[in-house]
């Protein structure tokens, strides 16, 4: 593929300096072409460097795994031998339900899936609630709430993540529930499947809705106010208001941030690892 480029490139410039000599024009010299390279052509200069590195630290690696995708291992003598081409059968292995690992595979694909739309939905739709909250006209000291929210999120989030101890059996929150007699027992934070996913997207909600609560703050104000006026002069209610004003602007500039939110969450293994 890299031959092919370089060839379609000197083909390129081979055809444009002929038709340059038949019209007469100047063909650049070598010594002009290396100067071009620092004045009209300066984006290839600067992107060499970058798109070497994506084809060897991405491009590379990720045919080198779809290479692997169609191999096992298999052993010769006494020596293990990869790239053993056995074509699709690891895809008939893994993507098949009548063995473990292929109900494993789709157990795992659809929680993730529901984890990573839960993580990403709940932090934008509580972050704008609160963003809107905190960013009324009639609220007041209005730095000093988003100081407090933005506090969780100042902090590493190894170390904010770090609570697991509160969360177990003999841990500081199930003490305080025992103790006021809400519950008899320990509720099974990390130890039951269902409870310990319910407690990741909590704990991500406590780590995340502070980023989008200045996101959207940010967004809201730049808003114009003569919107929300002519609004409640035509007789607008506030849930009128949200979903005809103030919904669409911010959708637009969320939806990136929404799509590359979602992207980050699918392959969130720290949060999960770390609590549980």
């Amino acid at each position: 593929v890299l031959f092919f480029m370089i060839w379609r490139v000197n083909m390129k410039s081979a055809y444009e300096v002929e038709c340059r000599a038949k019209e007469g024009k100047h063909i650049n010299t070598i010594k002009e072409d290396l100067e071009a390279l620092v004045d009209k052509r300066l984006h290839w200069t600067l992107l060499t460097l970058p798109i070497l590195g994506i084809v060897i630290f991405t491009i590379l690696p990720l045919v080198f795994m779809i290479c692997m995708a169609f191999t096992s291992y298999s052993k010769v003598g006494d020596h293990l031998t990869i790239f053993h081409w056995v074509g699709l059968k690891n895809f008939s292995t893994v993507l098949g339900m009548g063995n473990s690992i292929g109900k494993t595979f789709w157990s795992v694909l659809g929680w993730t899936l529901i984890w990573a739309v839960l993580a990403t939905f709940l932090n934008y739709i509580l972050g704008m609630i609160l963003a809107i909250v905190i960013n009324r006209k009639t609220t007041r000291i209005k730095g000093f709430w988003r100081f407090c929210f933005m506090l969780s999120a100042a902090i590493p989030q190894f170390v904010s993540l770090l609570l697991r101890t509160m969360l177990k059996d003999n841990g500081l929150i199930n003490n305080l529930l025992v103790q006021a007699g809400l519950i008899s027992s320990p509720l099974p934070f990390l130890t039951n499947a269902t409870w310990a996913r319910a407690t990741v997207v909590i704990i991500n909600l406590w780590v995340g809705i502070p980023f989008t609560m200045m996101q959207v703050t940010g967004i809201l104000q730049n808003i114009p106010g003569e919107l929300y006026e002519a609004a409640r002069v035509d007789g607008a209610g506030p849930v009128t208001i949200f979903f005809k004003i103030t919904l669409p602007l911010l959708i637009k500039p969320l939806t990136p941030l929404m799509i590359a939110s979602f992207a980050f969450n699918f392959n969130n293994f720290v949060l999960i690892q770390l609590l549980t």
